[in-house]
């Protein structure tokens, strides 16, 4: 019997937790604190910890897992594997020797590329074709381990970062439990990461949410969805913040007899009946916003509201 500890917090993580329970023993789950969140800022358990109660499964919170009562907890559940999904720390050293199959982790994207917090939303981004989950031996570094097995994932035009992200984390629980039998009697050999082809994901911040449109229509549209759902993209909308839920382009010229070759990019467009603005290389058509203080609508609604767009 196999005892092991899981480590993540957000959504992501949870098939993996999930399937771990049904066909392993997890001893006990490691997870972020409570956060203030909405507008009363009440205090918000992460989804795993909402789960591994759930589920009966033990669960400490520590800020940071190098915190005395943290690496106390671990030894006395003295785990014979760590598995990580989506946890939002690095494990130091102490934490990665501590099991004696140590620790794995489900990483959403194809290492080398797109290591670090966000590689989901880097991959649509750079309009990569495919994405993927690897299954990696931690070590010291920010995702540098080797590699046990990798599956892919192909990127359609249509995806956000929020489906991708529902696709890979299911992706990434089925890879898990097709490598831990192998792993586990000792039967895989894990590849080191090679040199070539190494990128970085950063930590997004709200902010990058902002959209410019002096840049490529194309790069908008992909950014668009690629901080759907968070941090959202956003325009500066006659004092307020206007959000873009969804959008699509409309390449210069607007079709036959529109007369519009190009305009100054920032200018607010109508575009067959919905709201649209100027970019370079084309317009990009907000298909669905949401302005401040109201719930998502579609373009043509917030339209139809009476509101001074162009």
């Amino acid at each position: 019997m196999t005892r092991i500890v899981f480590m993540g917090s957000p959504d992501f993580a949870l098939p993996t937790l999930r399937a771990l329970a049904q066909t392993h023993t997890v001893i006990g789950v490691v997870t972020q604190p409570d956060r203030a969140s909405g507008r009363g800022r009440e205090l918000k358990p992460p989804p795993v910890k909402t789960l591994a109660l759930q589920l009966g499964i033990p669960v400490i919170q520590p800020e940071k897992l190098r915190e005395p009562a943290a690496m106390e907890q671990l030894r006395a559940w003295s785990p014979d594997l760590i598995v990580v999904a989506a946890f939002g720390q690095i494990l130091k050293p102490e934490v990665l020797h501590l099991p004696r199959f140590g620790c794995l982790n489900v990483h959403a994207s194809l290492l080398p590329r797109w290591r670090g917090a966000a590689p989901i939303q880097a991959a649509i981004l750079a309009g990569d074709e495919e994405t993927g989950v690897t299954i990696m031996q931690m070590d010291a570094g920010l995702d540098t381990g080797p590699i046990l097995t990798q599956r892919p994932l192909r990127l359609t035009p249509d995806l956000t970062a929020g489906s991708v992200s529902q696709a890979l984390s299911t992706l990434g629980a089925d890879l898990l439990l097709d490598t831990l039998p192998d792993y586990l009697a000792g039967k895989l050999t894990p590849t080191p990461q090679p040199e070539e082809g190494v990128t970085y994901a950063p930590m997004l911040k709200k902010e990058d949410g902002r959209l410019d449109f002096t840049s490529d229509v194309s790069e908008l549209e992909r950014k668009v969805r690629a901080f759907n759902p968070w941090p959202g993209a956003f325009m500066d909308f006659d004092g307020t913040i206007l959000k873009i839920h969804r959008a699509h382009i409309a390449p210069f010229p607007l079709g036959e007899g529109s007369g519009v070759r190009a305009v100054e990019a920032g200018k607010r467009l109508v575009i067959q009946n919905q709201p649209a603005v100027a970019a370079r290389g084309g317009a990009l058509i907000l298909d669905e916003v949401q302005p401040a203080g109201k719930k998502p609508m579609s373009g043509k609604s917030f339209l139809a509201g009476g509101r001074e767009w162009s």
